[in-house]
């Protein structure tokens, strides 16, 4: 498969002091060198334990953060790379209680995503058991920590962190003597696994772990994470005091812990997000650089850019800066044009070209872009909208029932055969009644879901006044399992993608850049389009903008271009958001911001644009921000 059409580069400040990290921090730019990195290591491990003692002890995590790694694993040991036959593993967790069999699963998950593609023995499988009798839990994770020790110990213990700094389920509160035992689960990690589970209501509240002291007692440690949402609890990690309230924070008493971060989950990180603060020094003052320490320097004295002072700039860490230019002025003027120059209405932006926008799922086009979409097409471009995924699985079963009563209703007005109409009606009723929450829809059911999603997205085209020959359905294979988890990235799927840009053959692209989606929808849809690029045949690349809008919004100082929008503007795009009714009210997967997705991008939009007035920039009602990524 081809590579990506372009990476990103880590910037020069990322390698400054590192004086405030207490963990051997790896900061990547790219989530897949996440996966080699850490891969490359298990098989050295697995080839230095197995040469000296006749085996190799893993210590194995869940989630999506390391199905990379797996992946690459598997990759290897198909090549011929690596041996699993005389390696041993321990898994961190699994909820209780907790079928084997249920696509839940932690059982489930290891089987389909690793251990069934390697040599490795059953018998050298250790997942917690979900199933055993309560009165038995205290006897079964005794005899797993047994069961560890007779192994020789963990050689490599592999990690995620969660939201509220968990490792394994270690939740807030945990003693650094804790062994496995069963936990009770945190509420915010309940609503975090609430849209794998299609609702909190059907997480399982409690679970069992392994303790944090045997974590630490692993010979060696990786701990990893991926996206924006993890940054701020990252940074807590590596960088805050050890406290029970953040179980990841006791790894800093281990002698042998690495941290692999890709650059959105290493963004808190001092020496990425304010390097200049560090006694180290050694900044380079690019103008980015200079333009993120200015706008920190403007926020955090409350001043305008232009009204900075020598002395705003000599008490807050920042006279090096103010060494090289002299004087406050030229620095604030330069900053100041900048930013300025960022701002674009639309007189500013494209016309009469052909742009292609790509929208991971039916909704994510009108949250994140509705505004530029209506100015684009306004100033006549040939727009397509192009849906990848069909994102039938964020249906409730309550809107199917609610389409069928009104084609039921309809039938005789629309010339339909009522008793067939019924029959339908009849056989969807019966396999949404005999599914468990988390079950596959009957196929019918999925079809269903995916025709409102598009019927939705079409409306809500209408509403930024885009008609609906603009839109393209992709139903990307990849998102095809009816359930939560996806299938890998394909072939096919990038063949999709390229044979839309050949039919299409953009100017202008917009990608969804915001990667911290619930289950890495958007992060999969960016890598099929940056392969479709790779192999993309054209006498001038089209230029492609990221936007972001759904999960996060690009900063001023990220942002490459700022689009104001009037008051009518957003309410406008509102009411395209709202056009895709049945993810408002009560989004199956709202991710980690409870509220609905036009307060998120309300909000959002009205902070960027007053932000920018805070900084002395013209006054705007509100502000769409998107960075162009150069290939």
């Amino acid at each position: 498969m081809a590579k990506a059409a372009a990476r990103r580069v880590l910037p020069p400040t990322i390698e400054s002091s590192r004086e405030l990290e207490r963990l051997r921090t790896v900061v990547l730019p790219e989530h897949n060198d996440l996966a080699v990195a850490v891969a490359d290591r298990i098989v050295e491990i697995i080839q230095r334990e197995t040469s000296a003692k006749g085996r190799a002890v893993l210590g194995l995590a869940t989630g999506s953060t390391p199905l990379g790694v797996y992946e690459e694993l598997i990759r290897r040991h198909q090549a011929g790379d690596v041996d699993f036959s005389r390696v041993v593993t321990f898994n961190l967790d699994e909820y209780y209680p907790m079928a084997p069999d249920s696509s839940h699963s932690y059982h489930r998950y290891m089987w389909e995503n690793f251990f069934a593609h390697v040599n490795i023995a059953k018998q050298n499988v250790h997942i917690p058991d979900g199933t055993t009798p309560r009165e038995r839990v205290g006897e079964a994770c005794a005899a797993y920590e047994e069961a560890i020790r007779i192994a020789g110990g963990i050689d490599f213990q592999l990690l995620g962190i969660g939201k509220t700094g968990h490792i394994g389920f270690n939740e807030p509160g945990s003693d650094a003597a804790s062994r496995t035992r069963i936990v009770t689960l945190d509420t915010l990690t309940r609503r975090d696994a609430g849209a794998d589970f299609f609702g909190v209501e059907n997480v399982p509240r409690e679970a069992i772990t392994m303790g944090v002291a045997t974590i630490l007692d692993a010979k060696e440690i990786a701990l990893m994470a991926t996206g924006e949402h993890k940054a701020g609890i990252v940074a807590r990690a590596v960088e805050g005091d050890i406290s029970p309230d953040v179980a990841a924070t006791f790894l800093q008493r281990h002698g042998s812990v690495s941290v692999y971060l890709d650059l959105a989950a290493g963004a808190d990180l001092t020496r990425i997000k304010t390097p200049w603060v560090l006694e180290g020094g050694g900044v380079e003052w690019s103008p980015p650089v200079v333009e993120r320490s200015v706008v920190w320097l403007a926020e955090r004295v409350g001043k305008a850019v232009l009204k900075l002072s020598a002395r705003d700039y000599a008490e807050n860490h920042l006279s090096p800066l103010l060494a090289r230019a002299g004087s406050a002025g030229p620095i604030n003027g330069q900053v100041f044009n900048r930013l300025r120059e960022k701002i674009r209405g639309r007189a500013k932006l494209p016309a009469h070209e052909r742009i292609l926008v790509f929208s991971p799922h039916p909704d994510d086009d009108v949250i994140s872009m509705g505004g530029i979409l209506r100015k684009l097409w306004e100033n006549e471009n040939q727009i397509v909208v192009a849906y990848m995924t069909s994102g039938n699985i964020a249906v409730f079963d309550h809107d199917v029932t609610r389409h069928l009563d009104f084609v039921e209703r309809a039938a005789a007005s629309l010339g339909l055969d009522a008793a067939t109409v019924q029959r339908a009606r009849s056989t969807v009723n019966t396999g949404m009644e005999q599914k468990a929450p988390g079950d596959v829809d009957i196929p019918v059911v999925q079809n269903l879901k995916k025709f409102i999603r598009e019927s939705e997205a079409i409306a809500a085209l209408a509403a930024v006044g885009i008609p609906p020959n603009a839109a393209r359905f992709l139903d990307l294979p990849f998102y095809q399992t009816g359930e939560v988890r996806k299938r890998p990235l394909s072939d096919g799927d990038v063949a999709i993608v390229l044979r839309l840009f050949e039919d299409v053959r953009p100017d202008l692209v917009f990608v969804a850049g915001d990667l911290s989606d619930p289950h890495g929808t958007h992060r999969t849809c960016k890598a099929a389009i940056e392969q479709a690029l790779a192999a993309y045949k054209a006498a001038q690349r089209p230029e492609l903008w990221l936007y972001r809008g759904a999960w996060q919004e690009w900063s001023l100082t990220e942002a490459d271009v700022l689009v104001p929008l009037s008051q009518d503007e957003l309410h406008a795009k509102i009411l395209a958001i709202f056009r895709h009714q049945s993810q408002k009210d009560t989004a199956p997967f709202p991710g980690y911001d409870e509220r609905e997705f036009w307060q998120r991008v309300e909000a959002r939009n009205l902070e960027t644009a007053a932000r920018a007035d805070r900084l002395g920039l013209p006054e705007y009602y509100a502000m769409e921000a998107y960075v162009i990524q150069r290939l």
